[in-house]
């Protein structure tokens, strides 16, 4: 829980920012549930803090599409469907795709292809855990090293605006596939369960192609990078809508 204690003041952007990652991991946690409201004043007195700071977590967690402004009601979370997942993978592809094919055509950029492929080394390390993770169905684990893999990985071109529309597309998609998770055959439906029929649900079922995307860009293989991107795309969309439709 964020809080003002420790060496030295906290300053209201930073304690703004704590909110928001705060909140961001109760979200993909799946303990906010699509939907669920909440106002300002109810978020300041759960974390002890002022108001100012958690309206502008709120509205920084809204313009990121996690979150909806309610009229003269506060806030609640942005409710994902298959559909929305469906845009999101498809703008993912678009950059994704590109990141790969110039990989293929040019290298990694910068003229540091050794420390590129030395930081790929870090990057399949994260792939590692997170195939793990989704071999066992614990999707928090997963959900973390994953999006820690991503960000590295897209890291590598150099370009700081990749990096964040990609991770914050990916925030997106967790969320969604949560929600779905949170509601299908083996998950737990509210927020005050047990995560043990989610697991349940999870297990065997999540992508776990990490290491082989790695090991193409390492080949500066595009197209096998591009055919494992599509294949995990379709494995999770797919998954998607068979939990939609129940």
């Amino acid at each position: 829980m964020p809080g003002t204690g420790g060496k030295g003041a906290v300053t209201r952007s930073t304690l703004r920012q704590q909110i928001a990652d705060a909140l961001r991991d109760e979200v993909l946690a799946g303990r906010l549930q699509p939907g669920q409201e909440f106002t300002v004043k109810e978020i300041a007195e759960q974390y002890g803090v002022s108001a100012t700071p958690v309206r502008e977590a709120l509205v920084d967690l809204s313009a990121q599409g996690l979150l909806d402004a309610v009229q003269h009601r506060g806030f609640q979370v942005h409710a994902y469907s298959p559909d929305d997942y469906r845009g999101m993978v498809e703008a993912r592809s678009l950059v994704s795709d590109g990141i790969f094919q110039r990989l293929g055509d040019a290298g990694l950029p910068g003229g540091q292809e050794a420390r590129a492929m030395a930081a790929l080394a870090g990057v399949r390390r994260r792939g590692e855990e997170a195939q793990r993770a989704a071999d066992a169905g614990d999707l928090a684990i997963l959900i973390g090293y994953d999006l820690r893999f991503w960000r590295e990985l897209s890291a590598l071109f150099g370009n700081p605006y990749l990096v964040d529309f990609l991770h914050r597309l990916r925030v997106q998609c967790w969320v969604c596939a949560v929600q779905h998770l949170r509601r299908g055959p083996g998950g737990t439906g509210g927020a005050g369960g047990t995560d043990g029929g989610w697991a349940a649900e999870a297990k065997g079922r999540l992508w776990s192609g990490h290491t082989e995307l790695v090991d193409a860009l390492v080949r500066r293989d595009a197209v096998a990078a591009q055919a494992v991107v599509r294949a995990y795309n379709a494995h999770s969309l797919a998954l998607i809508e068979r939990l939609a439709a129940g």
